[in-house]
């Protein structure tokens, strides 16, 4: 009786000690994110994450071992908001058309919405990739979205949508592309052209520019033709 009453006292107070773990660890990679997104990798300081986050530099290396260690995890994070706004939508049972085009929209809508996405991935980038290849994560994670693709594109195939023979990794090189650029590089393209991208009539009509990209790709040379175009965005 007393092992069994021991242990429930055990787990109530471990329940606790759990949860405020978590929250430790959320607090820190949320501090983390905002110090590399502002200074990059080898710009971020400890010092900084820690005041962020309001613990001690012990607690952290407890948690994430060293500062790469931190920011794989950060990368990681990035990585997962990406699929998961992706995952979000829901194109089961959606006509190949409109799964393809409900997925170029919520690539290019989280672009939108988690700016530190794109900071993260262009300073991985300066790192020519060298903290992602240590995470096997990261690298699952598209895996998943290759199936999405693939399962997608033989769907259009089989119907007569899409034409055949697209390789899912290109297509979504060009699909994240055509959103990542725009938005990466929206200060000097505004200056540039002499607009702002970031107003929401121009974002309205790149993503229906991305869209019909896309879809113009796919059907092009398929047995049902081109599909008709995006209709314009409302004014």
């Amino acid at each position: 009786m007393h092992a069994v009453v021991d242990t429930q006292k055990d787990l109530v107070a471990t329940t606790p000690r759990k949860r405020d773990s978590i929250g430790t660890q959320d607090r820190i990679l949320a501090a983390a994110q905002a110090e590399f997104a502002r200074r990059g990798y080898d710009g971020a300081r400890v010092d900084a994450i820690t005041a962020r986050a309001k613990v001690s530099k012990n607690l952290l290396y407890h948690h994430f071992g060293s500062k790469e260690d931190l920011y794989i995890r950060v990368l990681e994070r990035t990585y997962e908001t990406l699929r998961r706004r992706q995952g979000d939508v829901p194109l089961a049972g959606l006509d190949p058309v409109e799964a393809m085009r409900r997925l170029c929209e919520s690539t290019f809508q989280v672009f939108i919405d988690e700016p530190d996405v794109i900071v993260m991935l262009n300073t991985e980038n300066l790192h020519r990739g060298r903290h992602l290849a240590k995470s096997p994560i990261i690298r699952a994670l598209y895996n998943r979205l290759s199936d999405t693709l693939r399962t997608i594109l033989d769907e259009g195939e089989k119907t007569g949508v899409f034409r055949s023979g697209i390789d899912p990794a290109e297509l979504y090189i060009s699909m994240s592309g055509l959103g990542y650029f725009y938005l990466s590089n929206r200060f000097t393209l505004s200056m540039l052209f002499e607009r702002d991208l970031k107003a929401p009539e121009n974002l309205a009509r790149r993503r229906a520019h991305i869209v019909d990209m896309v879809l113009s790709y796919l059907t092009n040379g398929s047995p049902m033709g081109v599909i008709a175009p995006s209709p314009p965005p409302a004014p």
